[in-house]
């Protein structure tokens, strides 16, 4: 094993498969990050999401994606254009990925794609001592998103991280506020159909429980963004923050968000408590910047 990736695993002690393949996930995730940041990519862009805030700022939760967006519309961007400084640094520690675009509609404002391996190779490659790591099906791959928003709006405040592993690199990220936002225009407007992205409930009680004020500017640009919720000319209030939250935590389904959430956290017991109830105790807390 690359002397590297046994050092990023060491703070890692996954007992069973899930565990292991959310361990792998976020190291290539580490790995994907400096190859983007040594090919120029933090130059256009800025990373958010959930894999953002685990990675930078503390969240106990795995995360499936990498989320960026431009800095500044730009429509000559192209996503593929990061892609060998993406397999350079992949081929670098021995790590057999493909990366793989993913049409999209003319109507998308967002540009896809999927890092790629075989499941039981890569975590034969990471675990070699281990005989559950073999027993992966042969045909699985292991799959990790990625996509650049590039029509983000303006009012996003981001900041420069450093990472030390896989090899030192430089990071431009949005700030807490502006994640937080981010993720409230996410509980708001994702249509859920028949699948709560529990995650996303997880994540909100993670910015609750840090006291963060919401970016409301950022906020406020894109739900008018998105075209629903806030007409066009209305001005978003903290009030009105509160209002629409408290419609939305009154209609979730909590046994399918804890379902969705559950195999990204290793203490369960976190999400005993969650019911309507909780999630609009936590409204008076809500406050803005």
């Amino acid at each position: 094993m690359n002397s590297v990736i046994e050092t990023m695993l060491r703070k890692y002690n996954p007992q069973n498969n899930a565990e292991r393949e959310n361990a792998v996930k976020e190291i290539l995730q580490e790995i994907a990050l400096a190859g983007l940041s040594r090919g120029g990519f933090f130059k256009k862009a800025a990373f958010y999401g959930g894999t953002c805030l685990r990675i930078f700022y503390g969240l106990d939760r795995f995360s499936e994606d990498l989320d960026f967006a431009l800095l500044d519309k730009d429509p000559e961007f192209k996503l593929n254009d990061f892609f060998q400084a993406l397999e350079r640094e992949f081929q670098s520690y021995g790590i057999e990925i493909n990366i793989e675009s993913k049409a999209k509609t003319k109507e998308s404002k967002v540009q896809s794609a999927f890092l790629k391996g075989n499941t039981m190779t890569i975590m034969f490659s990471f675990f070699p001592k281990s005989a559950d790591a073999r027993k992966f099906i042969p045909n699985q791959k292991l799959k990790i998103k990625f996509e650049v928003d590039t029509n983000n709006p303006i009012g996003g405040r981001t900041e420069s991280k450093f990472r030390l592993l896989p090899a030192p690199y430089e990071i431009r990220v949005f700030d807490e506020s502006t994640l937080f936002a981010g993720k409230i225009h996410a509980i708001l407007c994702r249509n859920y159909k028949n699948h709560v992205k529990g995650r996303d409930y997880y994540d909100y009680l993670f910015y609750i429980g840090k006291n963060l004020a919401i970016n409301l500017t950022y906020l406020e640009n894109k739900l008018k963004n998105t075209g629903r919720v806030l007409d066009e000319h209305e001005k978003l209030t903290v009030n009105k923050v509160k209002e629409l939250l408290a419609e939305r935590f009154k209609s979730v389904d909590y046994d399918l968000a804890k379902k969705d959430v559950s195999n990204f956290i290793k203490d369960k017991q976190k999400l005993d408590l969650w019911k309507k109830e909780l999630f609009l105790s936590t409204l008076d807390n809500i406050k803005i910047n």
